[in-house]
């Protein structure tokens, strides 16, 4: 048998070994669906944030103080104007009160009411309106001003606005907006950020256990270092592809649900390169921002001596990830410029990078020499961890981390 047939053989058995251990155990099933559970305590709170924000928006009005006659085009005006909004971007409801022999006292005395809650109180005449709005009221004092030139507009037309008999035709776009890709781009960054930042983490503590049970010190013995940390690696890496399948196959069976409507919002993201390339590649950039985070935390998580170090480290980790994420996200705002360049070179960040990079652009050769520049550092992170271990963790029978041995010699 070939020596690297053996590693490989080995590094597949500490895979397996480490795969199983962590998928046959109760508290497997917690990891599984934390997304749930994060996803239930989250609605629940936006949803009580929901109805506390609905129930003070629904004493919400803007006023107009305007004679009984002009009342009718300043309604119309509204009820013509709602319609280009959403639900949710609507103008508070308007009131429209008879003007008195003294409006601006009127409108100071409309924001003391307590039949609402008025937010802007326009008056005087249509052509040159006064208006009044409070902190929170910028974009209502702009929608009277609107409704005022709508109605005046009226007035001068005998009283009623023109109707328009508007042909409105859906159109299905024969390739993805420029907008759509830019979407698709940070879409995509922040999906390998997301699951890296949520899966990546669990490799620190992998040699934990191992070290305070000295099974290490039989792997190594049995094994070569390379093969315990490269298959150490890939056994957690099985438990993310698990993770990811399973939610994958939840999300896709919702996502078929789906109203036509955001069906259509989907598929405006299409990326430049195609969709089942980009799948591809997607899949290729998050396995390589797993092994390159991963073997980085792997290194470091083995020189911990303790769970207190560990946890210790997680802060640092987080960092780093977030780091590569701002990185990344400040190179897509700046398409070819020399920010986007050091994302797409830097290995950690090489990987959201060019997934990025996928949804903005069609070429294919790039993503070939980024995936080999990527493997090149996880073999390169994986061997300098080994090494670092061999000599540092297990030399002498020490288990003290690099960090603390210098000390020592200080």
């Amino acid at each position: 048998m070939s020596s690297l047939r053996r590693l490989l053989r080995q590094t597949m058995t500490i895979a397996r070994r480490d795969f199983v251990a962590t998928v046959y155990t109760p508290i497997f099933l917690l990891f599984l669906f934390a997304p749930l559970i994060m996803v239930a305590f989250s609605t629940i709170g936006a949803m009580g944030a929901a109805q506390a924000a609905d129930h003070g928006a629904d004493r919400v009005r803007i006023v107009a103080i305007v004679p009984d006659a002009l009342a009718g085009s300043l309604n119309e005006a509204d009820r013509r104007s709602r319609t280009i909004f959403r639900r949710d971007e609507e103008p508070p409801e308007l009131v429209t009160l008879t003007a008195t022999s003294d409006p601006a006292a009127q409108a100071r005395a409309a924001f003391e009411s307590r039949e609402y809650d008025a937010t802007a109180v326009l008056y005087g005449p249509l052509d040159r309106p006064i208006i009044l709005y409070g902190a929170r009221g910028t974009r209502a004092a702009d929608y009277l001003v609107v409704l005022a030139g709508q109605a005046l507009a009226a007035e001068r037309l005998d009283g009623r606005l023109p109707d328009v008999a508007a042909t409105k035709t859906l159109f299905a776009r024969q390739r993805a907006t420029l907008g759509g890709q830019n979407q698709t781009a940070f879409l995509a960054v922040f999906g390998v950020f997301f699951l890296t930042l949520f899966l990546a983490g669990q490799v620190v503590g992998t040699m934990a256990e191992e070290r305070s049970n000295k099974v290490i010190e039989v792997l190594a013995a049995a094994v070569p270092l390379e093969a315990v940390f490269l298959g150490k690696l890939l056994g957690m890496f099985g438990v993310a592809v698990l993770f990811i399948g399973f939610w994958g196959t939840v999300l896709g069976q919702v996502t078929s649900l789906l109203p036509p409507a955001l069906g259509g919002v989907v598929g405006e993201l299409s990326p430049a390169i195609g969709l089942p390339m980009f799948t591809v590649l997607f899949v290729a950039y998050f396995t390589m921002a797993y092994l390159l985070l991963g073997s980085v935390f792997l290194t470091i998580g083995a020189q911990a001596t303790t769970m207190r170090e560990i946890q210790m480290l997680s802060l640092p980790i987080t960092i780093v990830q977030v780091g590569m994420f701002s990185l990344t996200l400040s190179g897509l705002s700046e398409p070819g410029g020399w920010l986007a360049l050091v994302a797409e070179v830097f290995p950690l960040s090489s990987p959201f990078a060019m997934a990025g990079v996928a949804a903005a652009s069609d070429a294919l050769w790039p993503h070939a020499l980024a995936l080999a520049w990527q493997a090149l550092w996880v073999a390169l992170f994986v061997t300098l961890g080994a090494r670092l271990f061999r000599r540092g963790v297990l030399q002498s029978g020490s288990a003290r981390p690099f960090w603390r041995r210098k000390r020592a010699e200080g």
